[in-house]
């Protein structure tokens, strides 16, 4: 039974009021306050555009949190849930998608086993590129899934490599036919990866399924792109289908430079004698010195 002070420890402080935020329980079972739930990112599809980023480190999730994102995707190992799980106390009120990889799973109970420890460990939904048999096992255990379409890295072999997917009629055929198949397997959500972007809006017109755009265009749902690549953490060059709001790359390499010039100081001022300076040490009382060598030379 659920107790006052839980209840109470459930409901949005009145700053969460002002954000809008929807008092839930994970299916994990702990009580939560997020922006949205499934049920609100269902109603809109096809009225608004929403933004997505995945951020890998808990400053990012924080930061794309305060900055109103409307939802994340993390990483997740069931084997190695830390990370996850510390993302998701950076960002607490954001709906956020636990993304396992493909390799970690093998059968249908290991991938309903997944599910509910993503959940356990504070995810609102779960994605991966699985099938739609594996798909319909997470779904019928209730588990919230997102399916993924398109260019799909890992998969990237049966289709050419790291390319536009969906430029020939047979490819633009087939992407639709996943989407209906991940439909029916009772997935409420699908990222359409480098897809041409008209294609991608009528997708979306003819799915039940929120699409989430990586490189597909503006006809999705939500545009999603990765947290370092909208900050620019890393040295170019950037997949075409991104866009660098920021150039935290050429920060960093500022900020390491002024770490080398911090200790190259260091090591110049003790050499020469410099440091410790006055200000720095601990004077001697008088005629202490005296006397300790009086005693120790006895």
């Amino acid at each position: 039974m659920t107790t006052d002070k839980e209840l109470a420890s459930a409901l949005p402080s009145r700053d969460a009021g002002k954000r809008g935020l929807h008092r839930t329980m994970t299916l994990g079972g702990s009580y939560a306050t997020r922006n949205y739930t499934i049920k609100h990112l269902r109603e809109l599809k096809g009225q608004t555009v929403l933004t997505e980023t995945m951020p890998f480190t808990t400053r990012e999730a924080a930061a794309a949190e305060e900055a109103g994102i409307d939802t994340l995707k993390v990483k997740f190992d069931p084997a190695n849930p830390e990370n996850a799980i510390e993302l998701r106390k950076a960002a607490p009120h954001t709906f956020m998608t636990f993304c396992i990889g493909l390799t970690k799973i093998a059968t249908r109970d290991e991938a309903v086993r997944a599910g509910y420890d993503a959940m356990e460990a504070g995810a609102d939904g779960i994605m991966c590129q699985w099938g739609p048999k594996l798909i319909q096992a997470v779904a019928d255990a209730g588990i919230p899934f997102e399916a993924h379409a398109g260019l799909v890295p890992r998969l990237s072999t049966w289709t050419g490599g790291l390319r536009a997917v969906g430029k020939t009629i047979d490819e633009a055929l087939w992407i639709f036919e996943q989407v209906k198949l991940f439909e029916e397997a009772g997935a409420w959500a699908v990222e359409l990866e480098v897809v041409p972007a008209e294609l991608t809006a009528e997708i979306s017109k003819r799915t039940s399924l929120v699409t989430s755009s990586i490189g597909a265009g503006s006809g999705g749902d939500i545009q999603f792109m990765f947290a370092e690549d909208i900050l620019g953490c890393h040295a170019p060059p950037y997949p075409r289908h991104t866009k660098q709001y920021r150039d935290l790359y050429k920060m960093e390499q500022a900020i390491q430079q002024e770490r080398v010039g911090g200790f190259q100081d260091f090591i110049a001022e003790v050499k020469g004698g410099k440091f410790p300076g006055p200000g720095h040490i601990v004077k001697t009382p008088s005629g202490l010195i005296d006397e300790f060598l009086a005693r120790v030379e006895d």
